[in-house]
């Protein structure tokens, strides 16, 4: 196992106190991360290679892998030239994962509010997802590249959701990138879905949330209400209600031994949080 951290976690230090990204692999090196997942928020590498360098030259230096890149995109737009331009425009992000060495890179495929989420919808997007995610990997097999869908947002999420995709579009270097907290949006228990899921992840967030049943008040700013009504909010990893050391033991059991990515995304201040996650995270492991 690689410990190391998303970039994103650290999104709240690099907008409130203008850290950069190579700040951010500093930091994650003193911290004793292995390596640095890439997510382009607060920063771009789309046409600039100026930036693209610098972050190898530090990753380098600090002597830290680049373990993942990951991107948003929608594969579901209005029209048949917007679905090829998303298309296009994502094969530029693969060749940025090629610039940087990745073997890793995570793409989104669409999102969708809860009540336009169902599992009709879902199938009848189905062969769409399955066109662009192809067209995607195959692209990347030039260069070694894995590419991966997250259960992310509420539409492609559940577990058997992710399952569906891959196994449709049926391409050896098309997996998905697990994030253990992430399933609690379409309210599905996080031990269960990484139970299902593992076999196939090639990347692995552990991202913790505290969670209040559909009964609970509305707890108010920073709560996010999920499918079914509940409300969970980011907590630092550890400090959460979801069972941190029974979702290491599973993976730890199921042979995974890649990257594993802290991801906060909590109210609390994000450079304390990921080193405290971080922290966690070690520990468990190793006591499991």
């Amino acid at each position: 196992m690689k410990l190391g951290m998303s970039s994103y976690s650290l999104l709240g230090a690099m907008q409130a106190e203008g850290m950069s990204i190579l700040d951010v692999i500093d930091w994650t090196a003193d911290h004793g991360g292995e390596h640095i997942e890439l997510v382009p928020m607060g920063f771009t590498l789309i046409d600039n290679p100026e930036l693209v360098e610098s972050i190898l030259t530090k990753t380098s230096e600090r002597n830290i892998d680049i373990s993942n890149y990951a991107i948003g995109a929608d594969f579901l737009p209005d029209s048949e030239e917007a679905f090829e331009k998303e298309i296009e425009r994502v094969k530029k992000e693969v060749d940025v994962a090629h610039q940087l060495g990745v073997k890793r890179m995570r793409h989104d495929v669409s999102f969708k509010p809860p009540q336009e989420a169902s599992i009709h919808q879902f199938e009848m997007d189905l062969p769409r997802l399955v066109e662009a995610c192809r067209r995607i990997a195959d692209y990347a097999s030039q260069y070694g590249i894995v590419t991966s869908i997250e259960n992310h947002g509420f539409y492609v999420q559940a577990s058997d959701r992710i399952q569906r995709l891959i196994h449709e579009v049926d391409r050896t270097n098309f997996r998905t990138t697990l994030d253990t907290g992430n399933f609690l949006c379409v309210d599905e228990d996080p031990v269960v879905g990484v139970k299902n899921n593992i076999e196939f992840a090639s990347m692995v967030h552990i991202k913790d949330f505290y969670h209040r049943s559909v009964s609970w008040y509305n707890p108010g700013d920073g709560w996010l209400e999920t499918q079914a009504g509940n409300y969970i909010r980011g907590a630092i990893t550890g400090h959460g209600d979801i069972d941190l050391r029974e979702i290491i033991k599973v993976i730890k059991e199921s042979g995974y031994d890649g990257y594993i990515s802290i991801e906060f995304e909590g109210l609390e201040e994000s450079k304390k949080a990921a080193k405290i996650s971080m922290d966690n995270v070690r520990r468990v492991w190793e006591s499991v």
